[in-house]
């Protein structure tokens, strides 16, 4: 008998061997708890009983600056923490190895159907277009049904990615900031990534790609699935980052390695 684990990293064909993937950094930095609401029970289910929220509203956020306004505030924070059954705070966490990614899709600007919808084109020799629907209906109902594919904007769409595993965690200003090989390196390539620069803050190492163009904010949740694949199990032991220009053919991996090799550094 086997056990149904063994069994697939038997069938594996990757079972034992190094492989290479590619993979997606995001930039998360660090966020800052700006509101905390407490609820209490009551017959109609939990009513907020008090809210404190730094930065809601400018009169609000005044209180904060004089010494009365700060008592008052530790006052409900103790009440809250009293009589509050539920206390939510905003916050951010990175602890899973497989997550979710929402995001929205890169827009595309007007587009025809094969493109947007993915429909056949037409034969060679057909008059006035051959990338178009044909016939769009019939003559009665006397109008064009919603199924029927139409151009039209493509893109900007709101998706979510499941299961994506991460690879590594890495933080400012330490150790795991570093790109895990013999050379010590940062995990920004030679020249920064293209349209986005250099990575200061925290981030993620994923696998595979990510959605949504660069620059913009995505959200990472813990997955809502119980993860028993082989991937989900699985240790991940990285050798080797490439941190090599992505603007081109890069062949270095540090600016002193490149340096060095055209002989303009002393050895």
């Amino acid at each position: 008998m086997y056990d149904t684990l063994s069994l697939l990293n038997c069938l594996s064909k990757l079972h034992k061997k190094e492989t290479c993937e590619a993979v997606t950094i995001i930039e998360t930095p660090p966020m800052v708890v700006v509101g905390v609401v407490a609820y209490v029970k009551t017959p109609r289910g939990l009513r907020s009983l008090n809210t404190s929220k730094k930065k809601a509203f400018v009169k609000y956020s005044k209180k904060f600056e004089s010494d009365e306004g700060k008592k008052d505030i530790q006052f409900q924070l103790e009440k809250m923490k009293k009589y509050g059954i539920v206390i939510r705070v905003q916050d951010h966490t990175q602890k899973d190895e497989m997550i979710d990614i929402i995001g929205v899709t890169k827009g595309k600007g007007y587009e025809g159907v094969v493109t947007r919808w993915g429909v056949s084109r037409l034969p060679r020799k057909t008059h006035r277009g051959l990338r178009k629907v044909a016939c769009i209906g019939a003559w009665h109902p006397a109008r064009v049904s919603f199924t029927v594919a139409r151009a039209g904007h493509n893109g900007y769409h709101h998706r979510t990615e499941m299961n994506k595993k991460i690879y590594k965690l890495g933080k400012t200003g330490q150790e795991t900031h570093t790109a895990l090989t013999e050379t010590e390196k940062d995990i920004t390539p030679m020249g920064g990534f293209p349209h986005y620069g250099v990575v200061k803050d925290d981030y993620l190492l994923i696998k595979g790609c990510c959605v949504g163009p660069k620059k913009w904010v995505v959200t990472l949740r813990q997955s809502l699935l119980s993860q028993t694949s082989r991937l989900a199990l699985e240790e991940i032991k990285l050798k080797f980052i490439d941190t090599s220009s992505k603007f081109g053919h890069g062949r270095f991996q540090t600016t002193q390695e490149k340096l060095k090799f055209y002989n303009r550094m002393k050895a």
